[in-house]
């Protein structure tokens, strides 16, 4: 599962525009006073303006499964990431078979590079921002993860992530390219404490070649 299209809610349009255009040095495809829309490897990810918007959304990139050492030293003078215990900063996905890393954007967003080792994806070149594949995942938040997963899998012929222990706490639904994590309100986004809002969100995913809109 793939997710193509990722749109979202920032409280500052052009703040969020030169975060990812000079922070992360994704390329704008599009931009005016109420949105901007950044390409963001084969995923396109879009942010609406809200004034009013005072939440956060947690969502990861993949990046090729040999570069993640490369990702930390390129991210030094451009985010802080953030430690996981003492100075480690790294995360072992054992069960996933992948290794990650978070950081913040300007909204306060929780960001995380992941590095998926079962994904043939591997990378010869120095990382950079073109190293940023895909989005590859999106946080829902919702009252019964396992509920709405099975109801995703019956609507749209999604599937659990078959790595993943899903539960009515936790649920992953797609696959290593693409995974809606779906966990209750107020649980905190691992590694911070900063407890899960059910935001606005619109999401197109693709599917065995079928195309799907999905809004949370």
């Amino acid at each position: 599962m793939k997710l193509e299209h990722l749109q979202i809610i920032t409280n500052n349009v052009a703040a969020t525009a030169a975060f990812y255009q000079d922070i992360l040095e994704l390329s704008i495809i599009e931009k005016s006073t109420e949105s901007v829309t950044v390409q963001a490897g084969n995923s396109v990810l879009k942010f609406i303006e809200d004034p009013q918007f005072n939440s956060i959304y947690h969502f990861a990139f993949n990046i090729p499964e040999n570069k993640l050492n490369e990702a930390i030293e390129w991210c030094k003078n451009k985010v802080d990431i953030i430690p996981i215990e003492d100075e480690k900063v790294i995360t072992n996905f054992e069960n996933w078979n992948a290794n990650a890393i978070y950081f913040y954007d300007n909204n306060g967003n929780l960001l995380e590079f992941i590095a998926r080792h079962d994904l043939n994806n591997s990378q010869s070149a120095a990382f950079n921002s073109k190293s940023i594949l895909n989005i590859s995942e999106i946080g829902i938040v919702h009252n019964n993860p396992l509920e709405l997963g099975t109801e995703l899998e019956t609507k749209y012929g999604l599937g659990f992530f078959t790595k993943n222990s899903n539960s009515a706490i936790f649920s992953a639904i797609g696959d290593d390219e693409g995974l809606l994590i779906i966990v209750k309100p107020n649980r905190n986004w691992y590694p911070t404490q900063t407890p899960s809002e059910s935001n606005t969100t619109k999401v197109k995913v693709e599917n065995n070649g079928v195309l799907i809109n999905l809004q949370f």
